[in-house]
């Protein structure tokens, strides 16, 4: 049995590994931003070379795009994706090129950042918005950024974004609508990629809708009785199924005097063999893959309008899901200003009008003067609660998690088992993976604690002692 000298040590060491990994990625982040650097002396370059010879710009920056991409061995694309991040913080991030020289920032987070920073910077060039926005739009990120994943850091960049330059986030979605296509690329063994572009509230309901069939197919094979293979006898099975089924699904009885060959053949207890009925199968088990079955879902919607009768019954009742937070004068027509597709960003006020037409179940939220969600206008002691905490988290609340809430469970922050009440301040959103960090069976070295604070945040406490903080999403970012 070890002791707690033992296990002290091997905490410490752990510690140990996790400190010198997360210095490790401040200092790679610290280079990236140099490389960023040389990539603007670059850019300076490059300018001065098309100003001396302006009717080549285009041959200009395709060769040197090429050039770097192939002494770096990287895509073009990705080059062209670098350069321009490299462009967006020499020429208006200031704030975010500082902090990603001190490695608070990946280049991951830059380039969110520098994407959504782009909205700003076209309002500003068309003079729809005041060129100090921009500092704004830095200074109000750059709170999440240096304390969040990537890919929250991009929902909130483009959301601070929409709501800085207002109304323009309405034509810049009906224009971007109009690019709506579906195209199809060959590739190599038969198989090609099938490209649908449209708009965002649209695809992300129809990643939903596919993700939920997929999960019941899922599930459903997982309640089937196992595979019984011809010469693998099951009493079980036998005793509550004494019948044979043929395709068609059609019995007939079973002889007790005849056992199946691997082969097909039928033999009976005297040894004699006969040919099997041809008609008689064995049902193959269902082994395809969580992406196999979303694919082959995917083409029965799209090809048959309906899935598949192999794919079982009742999937046709699953419809798509999306959550969207509009306010009530845009709601009503007394304004256009963008609603918000939560977890996404901003969503056109038309698109919202329309989604709330076709539903039912709305919720009103009431907010603080920071944005704050603070209650609903609805409550009961099941649903009410429900809508309260979806409207609020909208993701999983493990830091950097993006799980979408219906894809979650909802957690006692306090055990309930321990005499945790079932009230809001107590009560959060976590996926199925981080969920089982808290559990009871986790061995204490490596079970994590969570804990609700007034504001709704939710503060983690690590095996290694540390603490890390999960605040809820704001609704509001600048009135």
């Amino acid at each position: 049995m070890a002791s707690w000298t033992d296990f002290d040590l091997e905490l410490e060491e752990r510690r140990r590994v996790l400190d010198a990994w997360v210095e490790k990625r401040r200092r790679i982040a610290a280079l990236e931003a140099e490389a960023a650097e040389l990539l603007i002396e670059q850019i300076a370059l490059h300018d001065a070379e098309v100003s001396a010879s302006s009717f080549h710009r285009d041959a200009i920056h395709r060769s040197m795009i090429a050039e770097f991409s192939a002494a770096g061995h990287v895509s073009r694309g990705s080059m062209d994706f670098a350069f321009a991040d490299a462009q967006a913080l020499h020429g208006h991030l200031p704030a975010v090129r500082a902090a990603f020289a001190a490695g608070s920032l990946s280049a991951g987070h830059v380039r969110e950042i520098a994407r959504a920073s782009a909205l700003v910077a076209e309002a500003i060039r068309n003079k729809t918005v005041d060129a100090c926005v921009m500092a704004l739009f830095e200074t109000a990120v750059l709170v999440v950024a240096e304390q969040d994943t990537a890919a929250r850091t991009r929902a909130h960049a483009r959301q601070v974004a929409g709501a800085l330059i207002g109304e323009s986030i309405v034509a810049r979605h009906r224009r971007a609508s109009e690019e709506r296509c579906v195209t199809v690329k060959p590739l190599d063994d038969g198989l090609a990629l099938l490209t649908a572009v449209l708009p965002e509230w649209i695809a992300t309901a129809i990643s939903d809708r596919l993700s939920r069939m997929t999960r019941e197919v899922v599930r459903a094979r997982q309640e089937d009785a196992p595979e019984i293979l011809p010469w693998q006898p099951n009493d079980d099975i036998d005793a509550r199924h004494p019948e044979g089924f043929t395709l068609d699904g059609s019995a007939f009885d079973a002889d007790p005097t005849t056992e199946a060959c691997a082969d097909g053949r039928i033999f009976g207890v005297d040894g004699d063999t006969f040919a099997a009925d041809p008609e008689t199968a064995h049902i193959p088990a269902d082994t395809r893959t969580w992406a196999q079955v979303s694919a082959d879902l995917f083409t029965d919607l799209l090809l048959a309008g309906d899935p598949s009768p192999a794919h079982g019954d009742g999937l046709g009742h699953i419809q798509g899901r999306v959550q969207v937070t509009v306010a009530a004068t845009t709601l009503a027509g007394i304004d256009d200003r963008p609603a918000e597709l939560d977890g996404h960003g901003p969503l056109h006020p038309d698109a919202a009008r329309a989604l709330a037409g076709w539903n039912s179940g709305w919720t009103r939220l009431f907010l603080d003067a920071a944005g704050m969600l603070v209650e609903t206008d609805t409550y009961t002691p099941t649903e009410g609660m429900r809508r309260f905490l979806r409207a609020r988290d909208q993701h999983c609340r493990f830091p950097g998690c993006r799980m979408p809430v219906h894809r979650c469970e909802i957690d006692h922050q306090h055990d309930h088992a321990k005499g945790g009440k079932t009230r809001l301040d107590n009560l959060g959103h976590l996926c199925r993976a981080h969920h089982t960090l808290k559990h009871p069976d986790i061995p204490d070295p490596h079970r994590w604690a969570a804990q609700q604070e007034r504001d709704g945040s939710i503060t983690w406490h690590s095996p290694l002692g540390s603490v890390y903080t999960d605040p809820p999403p704001r609704r509001v970012m600048f009135i």
